[in-house]
């Protein structure tokens, strides 16, 4: 048979009734209750020590708990035998759970000892008994002040509609949620870098219109390089563009969800609730998805815990408190670590730019936005430069002596002036070399004609020069040849020299000849026909 419970209104108006002086029956017919449920009301109020003397004042919270008390049934239970055979081993048991051996296991483990237990009576009695699987006693952080914080949080969403090729690629989405207002921003993306975790930032502060003083991001590598509770070490790129909006990184400790409950669940309910069951082709059509779902529908609903739809709330009482938007668009930095070859240029974002003779063949930090090219070294900042489309080349001129960066810009003017400086005839035999359609062809012969000049002497080359000049000789070989083997017109004398013809160097006497040499005659016998052999 069923027992209506009666509340304490109840019982109190009962006991209200009896102190004026109303008979049981008369009580129990107004109340709708039995005459002996009054009187078993009327017991348990005098076993507690109330009276009619004592008066209506007399039924406090206290008295009606303690009349209560009284009411209900005491009923225990004896435990049966396998509770038993578990509190007989109580000290096993804690043994094993406290080395960190599964209840499961346990129980296993009694069984091979002769104790059946089954596995539902060892955990009720292990939970009562031994505080297993008992947290400590979970106390809600207190929100904070309006745009203060902002929880980060990334996951896994449904999938595209099928592409022509019938393939269907899943997205993932960032996920923002203001800690003091619930207010929530969505951004769709394909993959989870560092660089999609600055563009979501982007939007978010776009979307609500300022930017919040603490970001609250899990563990995640995009964000965070080493996880640390108590200083965790932000990756580069996401701490200088904290540094540029002006906000800072506070992570969550590892496999702590607590951390930023706020925006814990809400993957499963973004993906559940925005996204599950629309026909989505594209990221432009997730995040206007997403844009709706934030502004429209959860942006709407009142949110249980501060009794407030987040939309309204947001913009009442934190949207005041943000830091200014950003007033452009952040330009994302390229960071990579080059290596200068030997030609003293290293490679950044594919081009070349030129640094001093002192890197060479070392490794160097290089920074490279859309304008500007920096390089450090060691940490310590070493030149900037703009940056060039990839295929480009920069070569500074303060990194390379001048006869080396002449031929590497195909400088012709320069080693004109080189030539000139040596002599006049020098530089207007190089103007010679160098004309035509192609000067820079010509380049390797001026820089012969100065290496004969450091050879032989400028004043030598020049009247050289000057002789080739008046013959219209412009070739540098034949000019090296005159060099070497004559001297100038200005050294040679006056009077013409007889030529001698030198003696023969192996010419042997007449003896050594089989056949005597026939004597010559100054004028020969002729013959018989008159003519001469």
């Amino acid at each position: 048979m069923a027992f209506r419970e009666v509340s304490m209104l109840e019982v109190k108006e009962v006991l209200r009734l009896w102190m004026e002086g109303r008979p049981k029956r008369a009580i129990g017919r107004q109340l709708g209750v039995g005459r002996n449920t009054v009187r078993r009301y009327v017991d348990a109020a005098v076993a507690v020590g109330l009276s009619p003397a004592a008066g209506e004042r007399a039924l406090t919270d206290d008295a009606i708990a303690a009349v209560l008390g009284r009411l209900k049934p005491q009923v225990e239970r004896d435990h049966g035998e396998p509770w038993t055979m578990c509190a007989a081993r109580k000290s096993f048991i804690e043994e094993k759970l406290n080395e960190g051996v599964q209840l499961s296991k346990v129980c296993r483990l009694l069984h091979r000892h002769g104790a059946d237990v089954p596995y539902t009576t060892l955990h009720r009695f292990a939970t009562s008994e031994l505080d297993f699987g008992k947290m400590a006693p979970s106390i809600p952080v207190d929100d904070c002040a309006p745009g203060e914080e902002v929880q980060l949080d990334t996951g896994w969403m449904t999938l595209f509609e099928p592409d022509i090729t019938g393939r269907r690629r899943r997205f993932r989405a960032w996920i923002f949620t203001s800690v003091c207002t619930r207010h929530r921003f969505v951004w769709p993306c394909f993959r989870e870098t560092t660089e999609s975790a600055i563009e979501a930032c982007e939007a978010a502060w776009a979307f609500f219109g300022g930017v919040f003083k603490v970001v609250i991001p899990d563990n995640t590598k995009t964000i965070v390089q080493e996880a640390d509770p108590l200083g965790a070490l932000i990756v580069p790129l996401f701490l200088e563009y904290a540094q540029a909006r002006g906000f800072h990184v506070d992570p969550t400790r590892v496999r702590h969800p607590k951390d930023k409950a706020r925006v814990e669940r809400s993957v499963s309910t973004v993906r559940e609730d925005c996204f599950r069951g629309e026909r989505l082709r594209s990221i432009p059509e997730a995040r206007e998805r997403a844009l709706t779902w934030s502004l429209r529908e959860i942006g709407l609903r009142r949110h249980t815990r501060t009794g407030r739809m987040p939309l309204e709330h947001f913009t009442a009482v934190e949207k005041v408190c943000l830091l200014p938007p950003p007033a452009e668009p952040y330009d994302i930095p390229k960071w990579c670590d080059p290596k200068v070859g030997p030609d003293q240029h290293a490679v950044v974002c594919k081009a070349l730019y030129s640094l001093s003779r002192e890197y060479r063949r070392k490794k160097l930090r290089a920074r490279a936005d859309k304008a500007t090219v920096r390089f450090y070294f060691k940490g310590a900042f070493i030149y900037a430069c703009g940056r060039l489309p990839p295929g480009g080349r920069y070569t500074n001129p303060e990194h390379f002596p001048p006869e080396q960066l002449a031929y590497a810009k195909r400088d012709t003017e320069f080693l004109q002036r080189q030539a000139t400086n040596e002599g006049p005839a020098i530089g207007r035999f190089a103007e010679a070399l160098l004309a035509g359609p192609l000067p820079w062809t010509k380049m390797r012969q001026v820089f012969a004609l100065l290496g004969l000049c450091r050879r032989f002497g400028a004043g030598r080359v020049n009247e050289t020069c000057t002789q080739a000049l008046a013959a219209q000789m412009h070739d540098i070989r034949r000019l090296e040849r005159m060099i070497k083997l004559a001297l100038p017109a200005s050294a040679q004398p006056q009077s013409k020299r007889a030529n001698v013809v030198p003696i023969a160097r192996y010419l042997r006497p007449s003896s050594q000849y089989a056949l005597p040499l026939a004597e010559r005659t100054d004028s020969p016998e002729p013959t018989e026909g008159g003519n001469k052999p």
